[in-house]
């Protein structure tokens, strides 16, 4: 079901997304044969009990066998499923939970709160890393957390062996408004301009190098506002171009579906599927989750590079290139590239917070910033050093 614009053009262009052909993959429908590891479909949406499935990832070839149907799912099926009971024994989630909300009280007084990359500061409340601030505060609740063989096999499922592991706290209030419908990480962290000059290639490529995840910590009816998901949304290819457009969000506020879950439940999707966070409209519920943010092996360079110190070195030579006019400012932006960091993440986003809604400014935006207003090299050498600071874990 794709169109012949999405298979011929170089780049994605969000005058050229096609609305029918999106409609067209949203229509389609989850089937019961598809899906036979599943206990029911809701809403499109495979739902596994894993306490039927649990002793069957303990056998290489039943795991193997789930897990290829979980991949098919998440990247041709309804981009989205669901695991009942992903945690047999919630307790640890209490424990968990315990911990968490002391952090969000500590950092509420240290620092004001975490901000959001899709939601107004102080309209929720959010820890950045809680991977591991839950490990330094309770290294043995951690380890129960994580000891979680349906949470492992699905991350493997889509990703393979030798996955990274984030997580960030999300804690909604009744009242926290909805979000708009979006992708995520990583081209959905760009602006609409950023990610536009990456190539189409390169959309594929983004979904299938991160998988989201989100971890019940209480029981969430529909009026605490769980996350609404658009199945097969993940399948429209230039979707990263048009999740911005009106017509596509509203299409995505008609079309829309949310499950309810239970403590311990957990719901997976692909980071390309058109979703956002609920309206908490009940009364009392502080609708709060863990998501879960797991990352490809081979997202990583192969060497490591001080490109801190390259910039420093690089810094006057280029201004005086530029007040020659030895080089272009193009010749000087090609040489930022092949020596200052591009890419926003990973960070530590409590002291390097989203400056545009979705992510820090770069080491080579800084760089290119630096040299259009003149800053001296001493000062450029600081902002350096605050920035490299606020990365560190």
């Amino acid at each position: 079901m794709r169109d012949t614009i999405e298979n011929t053009v170089a780049y994605y262009d969000p005058d050229t997304c096609d609305l029918n052909a999106f409609t067209a993959l949203i229509d389609q429908t989850t089937r019961a044969e598809q899906v036979p590891h599943a206990s029911a479909v809701e809403h499109n949406i495979p739902i596994y009990d894993m306490d039927d499935l649990r002793p069957a990832l303990d056998d290489d070839r039943t795991r193997r066998a789930i897990m290829s149907e979980w991949a098919q799912v998440l990247g041709t099926g309804a981009g989205v499923l669901a695991l009942k009971r992903a945690y047999a024994d919630t307790a640890v989630l209490d424990k968990a939970t315990a911990i968490y909300e002391r952090i969000i009280e500590d950092e509420k007084q240290t620092s004001g709160g975490g901000g959001d990359h899709f939601a107004a500061a102080g309209a929720n409340d959010r820890i950045w890393n809680s991977l591991q601030k839950l490990c330094e505060a309770a290294p043995e609740v951690f380890l129960d957390y994580f000891a979680n063989t349906s949470i492992a096999a699905v991350c493997e499922a889509w990703l393979g062996p030798n996955y990274q592991m984030t997580a960030q706290v999300n804690l909604v209030h009744p009242g926290g408004a909805a979000q708009q419908a979006h992708r995520d990480y990583h081209l959905g962290f760009q602006t609409a301009e950023i990610s536009a000059s990456y190539p189409a290639h390169v959309h594929d490529v983004s979904p299938i190098l991160t998988l989201q995840g989100a971890v019940a910590h209480c029981d969430m009816p529909l009026n605490s506002g769980p996350t609404k998901l658009l199945p097969f949304s993940q399948a429209y290819r230039p979707g990263y171009a048009a999740w911005r457009r009106a017509d596509f969000r509203a299409l995505f506020e008609e079309r829309y579906v949310q499950l309810e879950l239970a403590k311990g439940d957990a719901v997976f999707f692909s980071p390309a599927l058109f979703h956002a966070a609920g309206a908490n409209s009940s009364p009392d519920i502080h609708r709060f989750a863990n998501l879960l943010q797991v990352s490809s092996a081979f997202g990583r360079a192969m060497e490591t590079v001080d490109r801190d110190r390259m910039c420093k070195l690089l810094f006057p030579h280029a201004v005086r290139a530029l007040q020659d006019n030895r080089l272009t400012a193009a010749e000087v932006s090609a040489a930022i590239a092949a020596s200052a960091e591009g890419y926003s993440f990973p960070t530590n986003l409590d002291r390097d917070p989203p400056t545009n809604g979705l992510a820090p400014e770069t080491q080579a935006a800084f760089f290119q910033r630096a040299l259009s207003e003149g800053l001296g090299e001493q000062a450029f050498s600081d902002q350096l050093d605050r920035m490299a600071a606020a990365r560190r874990a």
